[in-house]
């Protein structure tokens, strides 16, 4: 006799109800797991897992699922939810008024901007910040910072631009082949129509911004907010003063980045003194 399915919860949060939806509609269609995985190449106990909400399910999935079963963008905006709910509350409304910015401006001291990290550098940095947490705790971070990258695909409206500090640079997480990897992205997206990446090296000393991270939005509706973040805590503000104090210390930081073209040398650079 077959196992009886597990029972969903999908009353308990966003993860959930994307589950007990992915099992609803897979029902309707007559399709078992195994043929849903052939229609989606992922494994049936990775989809089991994600019926049961014991995993998040990976960002390439909704629209997937939207497509095999004609849901309109259902899943991707369930998708969307579940991303934000393992955030803590400051960081959930950074990344609403995020997915609204028409404009944002990020310097990043010690680790390249999540925006356009890789997956295996984003693993590799969940891993190193706390060895402790399971595999998949891992990839359900790992699929959040993924799906906020929805923002820089071709067809949005979103202008992005980044300063990055040599530290972050030279400073590997993971092994050669995922700082190469990493890099060579940084590399692809120095110059190009929606994203202006820089880097600002050493030489030029001290400035404002130095020991943390800095996001600057103007929202849709011309509002402009900042974002602080260190190790553990971020702050949001949203009062005009405060931002604009943020917006000149990043504007003489970014004065001193080198250009573009030099960025995307300079990083090539480092990635071919990278041991092989």
């Amino acid at each position: 006799m077959p196992a009886r399915p597990r029972e969903l919860t999908p009353d308990r949060g966003a993860r959930h109800l994307f589950g007990a939806k992915m099992r609803t509609h897979r029902e309707r269609a007559g399709m078992s797991l195994e043929g849903l995985s052939d229609v989606v190449n992922i494994s049936r106990s990775h989809l089991s897992r994600i019926e049961t909400a014991e995993v998040m399910p990976p960002p390439s999935l909704p629209p997937m699922l939207d497509a095999a079963f004609g849901t309109d963008g259902i899943f991707e905006e369930l998708f969307l939810l579940a991303s934000k709910e393992i955030h803590p509350d400051q960081f959930q409304r950074r990344m609403e008024l995020e997915a609204r910015a028409q404009v944002l401006d990020e310097y990043s001291g010690q680790i390249v901007p999540g925006l356009i990290q890789t997956a295996d550098y984003a693993r590799a940095q969940f891993k190193e910040a706390n060895p402790w947490q399971s595999q998949d705790r891992i990839e359900e971070l790992v699929a959040a910072r993924l799906s906020r990258q929805r923002l820089l695909r071709s067809d949005t409206l979103l202008d992005y631009s980044a300063v990055i500090d040599e530290a972050a640079i030279r400073r590997s997480f993971g092994d050669p082949a995922v700082m190469r990897a990493q890099l060579a992205r940084v590399a692809e997206l120095t110059l190009t129509r929606t994203t202006v990446v820089q880097v600002l090296p050493f030489e030029q000393g001290g400035h404002a911004l130095v020991g943390g991270t800095l996001a600057l939005m103007t929202l849709d509706n011309g509002e402009r907010v900042a974002y602080e973040e260190g190790i553990s805590t971020g702050t949001l503000m949203e009062n005009l003063d405060s931002v604009i104090e943020r917006q000149r210390a990043y504007n003489r930081v970014r004065a001193r980045a080198l250009s573009p073209e030099d960025s995307a040398a300079f990083v090539r650079s480092v990635m071919e003194a990278l041991p092989t």
